[in-house]
């Protein structure tokens, strides 16, 4: 007899403070992913379904969203910007000192 399946996995990969697209409020926002592995004996062996949402802490809602747009929120939840698009401070010369207000 031979047991196979499937089991679910949940990962909180970043929060980050958003406005929400449902209630409109600047909130918390839990960036997640989710696998589903196939299970063999109920050893997991290989995933074979990933998906990412993020959900408001305010109102709960949750809106799913690209392997993309996952990389880029997790990206800019450690602090590292994107500089093919334009963000990010200029990078500084040794030896200058940073520009002061």
């Amino acid at each position: 007899m031979i047991i196979f399946g499937s089991r679910g996995y949940v990962y909180q990969l970043a929060i980050l403070t958003l406005v929400c697209g449902h209630c409109g409020n600047p909130s918390a926002h839990t960036l997640r992913k989710y696998v589903t592995k196939f299970t063999l004996f109920f050893i997991p062996l290989f995933p074979f379904s990933t998906k990412f949402a993020t959900q408001c802490t305010f109102c709960g809602m949750e809106q799913r969203i690209t392997k993309e747009q996952a990389e880029q929120l997790q990206a800019q939840a450690a602090g590292v910007q994107p500089q093919a698009q334009g963000y990010g401070q200029p990078q500084q010369q040794p030896g200058q000192q940073p520009y002061q207000h």
